[in-house]
């Protein structure tokens, strides 16, 4: 297997166009457009639940995928952090079976893990990516073909939405610049060399992956580009977040970097349409996790870390579009999803789940009864949870009712520690330095305005930097029917001992028959090679 990949490497090199197509055009094109940070946050799931922050901005070019196909109301990522989250999606599995790509920090993909699109690639799929697929691993984007497969020569401009608009006088004008570049980049690819044009023979496979969701943005730049007001904001933020307006206008921001994105799905589905395809393609819409900087968000198990949108356009699979689907729906199921739909046979190493099943199916609601959980975790991101270069480990359970985390090592500290580590510093770095500076305290809580606020008021409002970067029990249990936020742990209730039992018994189940390696003699994650990166980032230092 190892010799395979790395003679596909070796090619793909050179060019990323393999064998001909074994079922010519009868076999979809395969879309995924995939934003960073991006949690489950669009005007179609407004609609299922008006009332809340989704009432207070558009996505119209989400929701025509999700009102053309088939709208997801629990899919989850496997990972909280979006290198192990890309990891596990492009590989079908659990990201704690991806070896060093299990990782953010110090990542290295292993090319002996198949992967979807270099499946499809020796299948006969043309193979192509525009901004992010996977990185900032090692070697960059290399699931999806590395280098030779980009397509980004017009520009990346689109990273940075916020930041570019916003210094331009016509902003309108300086918006469609960047919607241009996308126009080009994708451009670069469907009509690129004469025997690559998409004509109806060669399918193919393109990776969309913005990152400008994913921070910094720039203040007000919500309300200014996109009309989202941070004051219609009041009263709807999560509990564990403060309602200023400060914070009010961090999401706000937020917002508006999604409906940037949305923009950006808007000039692929044109292109598609434009080389006549569209109805031939099946197209996937997605995050790779929650919100960055925000308490509980991006590097969390709980539901705002790790609940993600997704809608799915496919014309001629999809029956009885316009569906919503409550399935429980881990990203991994998208890859034996793809190769199946293409005729590909799926690796041994896959173990996550086809959507075939429902995509084809006519039902609404619950489709496929069996799958009623998926299991999430975390091992690094980018902080040290100690001094000595340890992860936070964790690993979930999400029931239709309930959410069980294990915090393995509960002594250490979830967001990475503060200045001088150990317990939680009495003086920080000023909020402008907090602003900016992602490592300056608590890392693994991406630098915002939202950080600044909650650290700097932390003897104001202790609870909710508690919420924010404290430490955690060994085991939490929320009923998340009742309780949607986490706010009340049940795992000390003598009435939940029952539902406890059963889940920690499912979830390690799960651990053991998948080979994590957190529950065997060898936690690989807490030694070298896992922790060189930090190790070599201390020594730096010093």
């Amino acid at each position: 297997m190892m010799n395979r990949y790395w003679c596909l490497v070796g090619a793909f090199v050179l060019a990323c166009s393999f064998s001909e197509p074994v079922c010519g055009a009868d076999r979809p094109h395969i879309v995924m457009a995939f934003a960073d940070d991006w949690g489950q946050y669009a005007s179609a799931y407004g609609k299922l639940e008006p009332g809340g922050i989704n009432d207070h901005f558009s996505t119209p070019n989400f929701d025509s995928v999700a009102d053309e196909g088939v709208l997801f109301t629990r899919a989850f990522v496997s990972a909280p952090s979006c290198t192990p989250c890309r990891s596990s999606l492009l590989s079908g599995q659990h990201f704690w079976r991806c070896n060093r790509a299990s990782i953010l920090q110090g990542a290295i993909w292993d090319m002996s893990i198949p992967s979807y699109p270099i499946e499809l690639q020796s299948n006969g799929y043309r193979i192509g990516h525009t901004y992010k697929v996977w990185s900032p691993g090692k070697p960059a984007n290399a699931p999806h073909g590395g280098a030779a497969c980009s397509f980004n020569k017009n520009g990346s401009k689109f990273n940075r939405f916020s930041q570019f608009v916003m210094e331009k006088k016509d902003r309108d004008a300086a918006k469609e610049i960047l919607l241009n570049e996308v126009r080009a980049n994708v451009r670069s690819f469907l009509d690129a060399d004469d025997d690559q044009t998409v004509d109806g023979d060669e399918p193919i496979c393109y990776w969309f992956g913005p990152t400008n969701v994913h921070r910094k943005w720039i203040a007000g730049s919500g309300k200014e580009l996109w009309g989202i007001d941070p004051d219609d904001l009041k009263g709807k933020l999560p509990p564990y977040l403060p309602d200023v307006h400060t914070v009010r206008e961090d999401f706000a921001d937020y917002l508006g970097e999604v409906a940037a994105f949305d923009a950006g799905l808007g000039v692929i589905i044109e292109e598609l349409k434009r080389v006549g395809i569209y109805d031939d393609t099946i197209l996937v819409v997605s995050g790779d996790h929650g919100m960055p900087g925000v308490p509980r968000g991006k590097c969390n198990l709980y539901d705002f870390g790790t609940k993600v949108p997704l809608a799915i356009r496919w014309p001629k699979g999809i029956r009885n579009p316009g569906r919503v689907v409550d399935d429980f729906v881990s990203l991994p199921d998208l890859a034996p999803t793809f190769l199946e739909i293409a005729d590909v046979d799926v690796p041994e190493t896959m173990i996550a789940r086809s959507l075939l099943p429902v995509l084809e199916s006519k039902e609404s609601g619950l489709v496929d009864p069996s799958r009623d959980a998926v299991f999430t975790g975390r091992e690094r991101h980018v902080a040290a949870a100690r001094t000595d270069n340890k992860p936070y480990p964790q690993r979930a359970i999400r029931t239709d009712q309930y959410l069980y985390i294990i915090n393995f090592e509960p002594e250490r500290w979830p967001m990475g520690t503060g200045p001088g580590f150990g317990s939680p510093p009495s003086k920080f770095p000023g909020e402008e330095l907090l602003r900016e500076n992602t490592f300056a305290a608590f890392g693994d809580l991406d630098a915002s305005p939202t950080k600044a606020w909650v650290v700097l008021h932390r003897r104001e409002t202790p609870e909710l930097f508690q919420f924010a970067v404290g430490q955690r029990p060994r085991l939490e249990l929320y009923d998340v029917r009742t309780d949607p936020h986490c706010m009340i742990n049940l795992a000390k209730s003598i009435e939940h001992a029952e539902e406890l039992k059963s889940l920690h018994r499912r979830l390690m189940d799960e651990l053991s028959s998948t080979g994590d390696p957190r529950v065997s003699a060898d936690i690989i994650f807490e030694r070298s090679p896992f922790t060189d990166a930090f190790s070599k980032n201390n020594a730096r230092r010093k």
